[in-house]
């Protein structure tokens, strides 16, 4: 285990890529009130059924399906807290993480102080929403905004790529995945959203705020 520290809360951290574990492990390990208990790859719902931490924190760029950890965290520590990092600074986002029943989204441009305050606010029972973004949700709701076609985060990630004139090769190549799986994608986009062709999908995207 990583933390020993007493009367503090307690914070498993989820991140795949190593580089960045290891530097939110020691960012959040130098706050005197932050334990990192472990620095996990991908959830470990045993780990969290008998660690029971006050906190999970995802680095959500490389998960693509944010209900299915939700809904697995939440059944092996139902007290548990869920804060996702991401460098995706869109409301859409935002408000499909809300929905799946996040307790905290932060964007990674955030300066290390907001970062960690923020992440004690939700252990302390509290919510955080990158401010940027949340003034514009609760507008939305306020204003009953209709609810847009479901995209996953990928999804999302993808007809913004598109909507900047990338090809299915250099989106591949952003987001780390095979053309034939961007391709995939886009089929499925495509169906979702009733369009035909990429200039179709590139308006929607831009009328909706994803790019």
């Amino acid at each position: 285990m990583i933390g020993m520290k007493a009367d503090c809360f307690r914070v498993l951290l989820v991140a795949r890529q190593i580089i960045i574990g290891k530097a939110l492990s020691a960012l959040l390990t130098a706050d005197g009130e932050l334990d990192v208990l472990s620095d996990q790859r991908d959830v470990d719902e045993a780990m969290l059924a008998t660690q029971r931490p006050d906190l999970l924190l995802i680095d959500l760029d490389t998960f693509d399906d944010i209900n299915s950890i939700v809904e697995i965290s939440k059944r092996a520590s139902p007290h548990t807290k869920i804060v996702v990092l991401t460098s995706c600074a869109l409301q859409l986002t935002m408000q499909r993480c809300v929905a799946s029943g996040v307790d905290g989204y932060i964007v990674k441009d955030v300066l290390p102080a907001e970062f960690i305050r923020a992440c004690k606010s939700v252990c302390r029972g509290e919510t955080y929403f990158d401010p940027r973004l949340a003034g514009e949700l609760l507008r939305r709701l306020r204003a009953g905004a209709p609810a847009m076609d479901e995209l996953s985060i990928r999804e999302g990630e993808i007809i913004r790529l598109i909507a900047f004139g990338l090809s299915n090769k250099e989106i591949g190549a952003q987001l780390v995945l095979a053309e034939k799986t961007v391709k995939n994608h886009i089929t499925r986009i495509f169906s979702k959203i009733q369009v035909t062709a990429r200039t179709q999908a590139a308006i929607y995207a831009i009328r909706n705020g994803l790019a």
